[in-house]
């Protein structure tokens, strides 16, 4: 028995060196500019650099693996080459944390009539000929060519901001995943895909003339039609039996642990993520999800990296639920934003977007308890404060207490990523750092917004908040 429980500890141990050096390499790889094709390194090579062994980066290889940002390759020439990557890491980690707070369709839908429109506005503004192509290619012929998601997730990467994209991208996995769930009568089916191909046909008019107005209202009225359907149809399922589990076997062999891993999270959905419940032991689990012992132990290491389970050792063991942190679902972002480098300008657009319809959310709220508690604790200390420092926690407090406020916890996730992006930004350039005048005008900012939400006027609340993101623009990045 001592012997199972040390080498479960070393296993746990070994575990966490992986995930440090997996973060090492991919801090590297930022730092060296992402230089897709160069190598890194043998294995030999990263052992000496690392000062680890051959087991320990082997699975860290696999964690920088998943996240695609570099591949090992063998043979003469080989060693760890760095990969482009797309957004598929990133938004699998939101979604899974998205899924456990456990959102509501409506927190979903939101997001989108949000966003998406702002999207088709922006596409208008800066579509070239071979981005109208590809969004043509999407509709015709009175019957959608691609699948809704495609047209949504490409009409999204128009509009030239990566930041908007890979949360369009979020919220569209999302909706497939809640449309699985949809039970419509079968007439209904195919009136639903005519109209899916008349709005879009429409919206690519729109962006391909220019008209970001015209494109913006089109898309945020389909936008709302699709969520009055999947609020009328949308019928939740119920787990299936552990005998009829089994996980497709046709994938390639590099990506079966993948779909494994997001086998079991899906059944650690469907039971309500119960945190610190058992879902079986190694020879269950294989049993259950008829899968080889190397691939159920490479999805557990996913797993546990994302922080959705965790494998006990020894007697009593097994895997289990666990709760995942917040910052894995932004880590995994700011490492795919590195790739992809946004401006200031598009982490400003999308957060001042989310910051004002919150404030907006607010004021209709303005008689609830927690509202009044804002407002009070906010005018306390509005006004007489010079410190910078302390300026900056007031104004990262003002924000988030707004977005919990607000209620719609998709939106209150996608402004703490862009938070995280800032600092991150701000942290690495030469700008100034703010002044006691910029700590006064910040506490004048919050008591001018605090004064229109008591008020109940959402114009101007709007107007004060707008103004105010746009001052902050040395202190956000």
């Amino acid at each position: 028995m001592a012997g199972a429980v040390h080498r479960g500890l070393v296993g746990e141990e070994r575990h966490g060196k992986a995930a440090h050096v997996a973060r090492r390499i991919e801090a590297d790889v930022i730092r060296r500019g992402w230089p897709v094709g160069a190598s890194l390194g043998s294995e030999q090579e990263l052992q000496q650099q690392y000062q680890v062994s051959r087991s320990v980066l082997r699975e860290a290889v696999r964690l920088v693996e998943h996240h695609q940002v570099a591949r090992m390759r063998r043979g003469p020439g080989g060693g760890l080459i760095v990969t482009a990557p797309d957004a598929g890491p990133a938004t699998r980690a939101v979604v899974l944390y998205l899924e456990y707070l456990g959102f509501s369709i409506d927190e979903l839908l939101a997001a989108r009539v949000l966003l998406e429109p702002l999207a088709a506005r922006l596409a208008a503004g800066s579509i070239d000929e071979a981005g109208i192509t590809r969004l043509r290619n999407t509709v015709g012929g009175g019957l959608p060519r691609h699948s809704s998601e495609d047209f949504h997730v490409m009409l999204a990467e128009s509009a030239g901001n990566p930041v908007l994209a890979l949360f369009i991208d979020v919220l569209i996995r999302l909706t497939a995943r809640y449309a699985v769930q949809s039970q419509p009568p079968q007439a209904h089916i195919g009136a639903a895909i005519s109209q899916l191909a008349v709005d879009h046909a429409g919206i690519v008019e729109a962006v391909t003339a220019g008209d970001g107005a015209r494109a913006q209202t089109l898309t945020e009225h389909h936008v709302q039609a699709v969520a009055g359907w999947l609020d009328k149809h949308h019928r939740p399922q119920l787990r299936r039996g552990i005998a009829d589990r089994g996980v497709e076997t046709t994938a390639p062999k590099k990506k079966m642990a993948e779909v494994l891993a997001t086998a079991i999270h899906d059944d650690i959905v469907s039971d309500g993520w119960p945190v610190g419940a058992a879902l079986g032991t190694e020879v269950e689990l294989l049993q259950h999800y008829r899968v080889s012992r190397s691939v159920l132990r490479e999805a557990l290491r996913i797993l546990e990296y994302h922080g959705i389970a965790r494998a006990r050792r020894g007697p009593g063991g097994g895997l289990f639920v666990t709760e995942p942190g917040q910052q894995a679902s932004v880590d995994a972002v700011a490492l795919y934003l590195e790739y992809r480098r946004p401006t200031r300008a598009d982490l400003s657009l999308v957060r001042d977007a989310i910051e004002v319809n919150n404030v907006a959310h607010v004021v209709r709220r303005r008689g609830s308890a927690e509202v009044a508690g804002f407002l009070a604790a906010h005018t306390a200390v509005a006004g007489d404060g010079r410190d910078p420092h302390k300026a900056g926690l007031a104004e990262f407090f003002f924000h988030t207490d707004l977005a919990e406020l607000a209620g719609n916890r998709v939106l209150n996730l996608f402004l703490r990523i862009l938070i995280e992006l800032f600092g991150r930004h701000w942290g690495s350039t030469m700008d100034p750092m703010p002044g006691p005048d910029d700590a006064a005008d910040v506490y004048r900012a919050h008591a001018r917004i605090v004064e229109a939400i008591r008020d109940g006027d959402t114009s101007i609340a709007r107007h004060r908040s707008r103004r105010h993101l746009e001052a902050l623009s040395s202190w956000w990045g």
